[in-house]
């Protein structure tokens, strides 16, 4: 399935100043709100990971999280790139539908992996109107991961819409692979939702 890289990274980050000019009051709002947003959602994320509960209670809290913190439909539209024009408005709905329960399925299925996990939240910053928020994840017989945030709207609304592991940026990663999928698929989104529906499937 093509989305393995970049499901596999949000999971890692989910357990888990140049350039700026002249400062606005809404430059430093941004900056200070990003960062305690990233440090209540990293807290929250911990909590599930580390705490008690069955399989099916800690999917039901990690969707909250990631609905309430994540920016699912943007980070699903960048990631089709220009053959999210090209859909119809019911491969749209479909696509938007199946990328939420894929993201979903596949951190949830790895949450047992991280039992253990801290994560240390650092610096934000402001690069353009996005935010970046640094932290390192520390996982038991693992080396510290390098792990960014980039927040969208984060004097007003924040909401997360990438993830950036030792240099790797998800949605990037995401977008390469669907468009790789698709190339080999003769640029079938049907296709492409198939296989978003099978791989939802398998995994549940």
């Amino acid at each position: 399935m093509p989305d393995r890289r970049t499901v596999l990274t949000f999971a890692t980050a989910l357990l888990l100043t140049g350039g700026r000019g002249i400062r606005s009051a809404f430059a430093d709002s941004g900056v200070d709100r990003a960062g305690a947003f990233i440090k209540a959602t990293s807290d929250k994320l911990v909590a599930v990971v580390n705490g008690p509960g069955s399989a099916q209670d800690k999917r039901r809290s990690m969707t909250d999280i990631i609905d309430t913190a994540v920016d699912v439909d943007a980070v699903a539209k960048f990631s089709l790139g220009r053959f999210w024009r090209q859909a119809s408005a019911e491969q749209q709905k479909l696509y938007l539908h199946l990328f939420h329960q894929v993201l979903v399925t596949s951190i949830t299925a790895k949450i047992g992996d991280y039992q253990g996990v801290r994560i240390a939240v650092g610096k934000a910053q402001m690069r353009d109107e996005e935010a970046w928020v640094s932290s390192i994840v520390e996982r038991p017989n693992n080396p510290p991961t390098n792990v960014d945030w980039v927040i969208s709207n984060p004097a007003a609304t924040p909401k997360i819409i990438d993830v950036v592991a030792e240099g790797t940026s998800m949605r990037l990663t995401q977008r390469s692979d669907y468009a790789s999928y698709l190339a080999h698929n003769n640029n079938d989104i049907d296709s492409l939702i198939s296989a978003m529906r099978q791989q939802v499937g398998q995994a549940t």
